[in-house]
């Protein structure tokens, strides 16, 4: 008997650690997009595939303003997207910004339409996904609950508030006459504190939007800890 149940207890210690082990976060993927630009379409599609079919992955479509002076106001667009365009074309040294741009993890961008390239992205930062701080959330009647963990490091907590998909009819512009559906639509961006090291925890209203992800990303732009609430009511 202390044969077999030595050999029981082996057999099944793979299986215990591995549920001790805390869940890989998905790798963030942001698209920067606009209704009004005409080469954002496939790059929307492809982030609503990534929304349908990847579990591993947080797609976020950000809309920028600065297409609609030119025939279409995008009804999702944000200053608060542009402004994060923005820093991240200076993380990178860039010359400027450019639709459809896609930055994975906070720390590589491709064009948003190059699914092969994006792929290739979505993979490597897969693969350099580490345990980090943990990241939780919790909805309460009207707010929503933050914690992130202790870690090593400076980072900022990112709330941000999202729909799951809009249909739009686009009546001016590069887009006109075409019809655009689209996925995991950002709504709201609201910075919800500095973390530095130490456990933090953060209650703030319900961000806009019919879903809640919270972002932790290092100075640098390096995505650090992720995680989602589903099925927020509007607002």
């Amino acid at each position: 008997m202390h044969r077999m149940a030595l050999l029981v207890a082996i057999l099944l210690a793979p299986l215990s650690a591995a549920a001790a082990e805390p869940p890989h976060r998905p790798v963030v993927v942001e698209l920067f997009t606009s209704q009004g630009c005409s080469s954002c379409p496939p790059a929307d599609a492809f982030l609503a595939e990534l929304a349908r079919d990847r579990t591993d992955v947080l797609p976020l479509g950000f809309h920028i303003t600065y297409w609609n002076r030119l025939g279409w106001h995008d009804p999702f667009s944000l200053d608060a997207a542009t402004a994060r365009h923005r820093h991240y074309a200076a993380l990178f040294g860039m010359g400027g910004v450019y639709t459809p741009q896609m930055v994975v993890d906070g720390k590589r961008d491709v064009v948003g339409s190059d699914r092969a390239a994006a792929l290739s992205a979505i993979r490597a930062a897969a693969a350099r996904v580490s345990t980090g701080p943990t990241l939780h959330l919790a909805r309460e009647a009207g707010s929503i609950t933050l914690d992130a963990g202790a870690g090593q490091g400076r980072a900022t907590l990112w709330l941000i508030g999202y729909d799951r998909e809009h249909s739009t009819a686009i009546g001016r512009g590069e887009n006109s006459g075409h019809t655009l559906l689209e996925a995991n639509i950002v709504r709201d961006i609201v910075d919800a504190g500095a973390w530095t090291g130490a456990p933090l925890h953060v209650s703030l209203p319900l961000p806009r939007g019919e879903r809640v992800a919270a972002i932790l990303q290092a100075e640098d732009g390096s995505v650090i800890g992720a995680a989602t609430v589903v099925d927020q009511p509007t607002g």
